[in-house]
């Protein structure tokens, strides 16, 4: 309905931000592929349905130690620096839900590690919970005619910031995203700066 709305040739052509939780996901077989390559998988199935209720997967030395354990809402991975380091952006590759809508929505590079989900307890602002994936849920996108917008340099003051709020401090399971810029007034229609006058005769 949203995008039936923005290509309708009724409406005037503006330029548009999209923001919100979208919750877009990581792909999570490929995640696992990657942080599990080395190691081996135990299925452990239910007893009465034979149902696959989890994964658990192991170091192949090192005393077998548990790498990762899979179940309905429980992702636990040994090693949560993974999503932290570098802000986790060696994992972006596997973020590919927007890719349906490039053609129409951009995004600015992601440089902030998954938005969620974050621990709720106020002592673990930085910490992960294991429920799900961590993933860049939370997003600002915007069609190619605003990214022309803030992306203009004009006087060297181009100063364009997509980040997320309170790094190290608890604030729920999600962490909020802004982006900052500066753009002159008026701009984006091509008309708003000509001075209107009238003819006398």
């Amino acid at each position: 309905f949203f995008f039936s709305r923005i290509i309708d040739q009724r409406f005037e052509k503006v330029s548009y931000f999209v923001f919100g939780d979208f919750n877009f996901r990581l792909d999570a077989k490929a995640v696992v592929e990657t942080l599990c390559a080395k190691a081996t998988m135990q299925t452990i199935r239910a007893a009465d349905t034979n149902e696959v209720v989890k994964l658990i997967f192991r170091e192949s030395d090192n005393d077998r130690k548990v790498m990762l354990q899979l179940e309905k809402k429980l992702f636990d991975y040994f090693n949560q620096d993974v999503f932290r380091d570098n802000n986790g952006t060696a994992l972006l590759e596997f973020d590919r839900e927007l890719s349906v809508f490039k053609d129409r929505l951009y995004e600015l590079d992601i440089s902030f590690p998954p938005s969620y989900p974050y621990s709720e307890d106020s002592s673990q602002g930085k910490q992960y919970m294991n429920t799900r994936c961590p993933a860049w849920c939370d997003r600002i996108l915007m069609s190619h005619s605003a990214k022309e917008l803030i992306l203009k340099v004009k006087n060297d003051e181009k100063i364009v910031i997509y980040d997320h709020i309170g790094p190290n401090v608890c604030m729920g399971d999600h962490k909020p995203v802004f982006l900052s810029f500066r753009i002159a007034a008026g701009a984006g229609k091509p008309i708003a700066n000509v001075h209107k006058c009238c003819v006398v005769q």
